[in-house]
């Protein structure tokens, strides 16, 4: 679709000044976009980030490209697949695990792995399948995000972080679960947030007996006489 166009007079499918010039500004502008949505909802990854992970990724398919034209036998593809493997070094950084052992960054590093495979895309000149890729990864990120929130804000498993005023009432919280036709998947004992030894934290995996919004069973919750905090995790 995009790959016959012509850039003042240089032909972007042909590996030239204008084509690289068209080809590394693609890679920046479509890695800025995704990179601005994940930036705005305070991601570990930002803006910055995405155009250097997509510019890096053209720039290699474009070296790959200019050397097969050099050197007889060169596989084209070769740097291309190091640079697939080789991002989930920068992917697994955005990954964090809180002290609550709640996972955080997944997305954004699935968002950086497929920005790199749209820079490689965008660095071959496959340019009709950057843009709908980035078209695709950009709504994933952003429209999904609230479909993803409101099934899961419905569903009968819950994770919870509950702090306790003291140890003896942890049997009292485990029958009302129960008395309440819940089921403990699993309990974990944590540090409490605040470092108040005199209190007790947990983390619990509950599946509930019919689906309900979690904010009621938060507001339930947080009215029971022992417990001094609960959330969702």
């Amino acid at each position: 679709m995009f790959e016959n166009l012509c850039f003042f007079g240089y032909c972007l499918h042909e590996l030239n000044a204008g084509s690289i010039f068209f080809r590394l500004a693609l890679a920046v502008l479509l890695g800025g976009i995704i990179g601005l949505e994940r930036g705005i909802k305070g991601r570990p990854a930002g803006m910055r980030t995405y155009m250097l992970v997509a510019l890096g990724s053209a720039l290699v398919m474009i070296t790959n490209e200019y050397m097969a034209g050099l050197f007889i036998g060169v596989d084209p593809a070769r740097m291309g697949a190091q640079v697939i493997s080789g991002i989930g070094f920068l992917g697994a950084g955005t990954i964090l695990i809180t002290r609550d052992r709640q996972v955080r960054g997944l997305t954004t590093a699935a968002s950086l792995w497929a920005s790199a495979c749209m820079g490689l895309a965008i660095g071959v000149g496959f340019y009709s399948g950057a843009l709908i890729g980035m078209l695709f990864i950009f709504f994933i990120t952003t429209g999904m995000h609230r479909l993803d929130t409101k099934l899961l804000s419905k569903s009968r498993s819950i994770d919870l972080y509950v702090e306790l005023d003291e140890a003896a009432h942890i049997h009292k919280l485990l029958d009302h679960v129960r008395t309440a036709g819940m089921k403990v998947t699993s309990m974990e004992s944590v540090r409490p947030r605040y470092d108040d030894e005199s209190r007790v934290a947990l983390l619990l995996a509950l599946h509930l007996p019919t689906r309900k919004p979690h904010y009621e069973l938060l507001a339930e919750m947080n009215e029971i006489d022992y417990v001094n905090f609960a959330e969702e995790v």
